[in-house]
């Protein structure tokens, strides 16, 4: 499994204007072969700051999806409303447990 972890720093009312486009996002997304969840959230006491969280089957999945015309979408929306900054990992998970 292949986990994404992104954290995205802005102002409130550029993620105010993004919020179509990050519903339009997460519908499609978790549409697609290979992804178990895609999730954007916002902090409770940082509302500048969005965070999102995705799951992929494999690495070849999460790179289709970086070839979507949502993934597209997205991004020129980001364009219009660009951000401050931008933190993307993503980890292979080999074995996960209960907590």
């Amino acid at each position: 499994m292949i986990v994404v972890n992104a954290v995205i720093t802005s102002t409130p009312g550029d993620i105010v204007a993004l919020q179509e486009a990050i519903n339009t996002m997460e519908i499609a997304s978790r549409a697609e072969a290979g992804c178990d969840d895609y999730t954007f959230s916002i902090e409770l006491n940082n509302p500048g700051t969005v965070r999102i969280t995705e799951k992929w089957h494999t690495v070849e999945a999460l790179m289709e999806h970086m070839n979507t015309p949502h993934m597209t979408a997205f991004q020129h929306a980001m364009g219009a409303h660009p951000p401050s900054s931008m933190d993307v990992k993503f980890y292979e998970v080999t074995e996960i447990q209960p907590f």
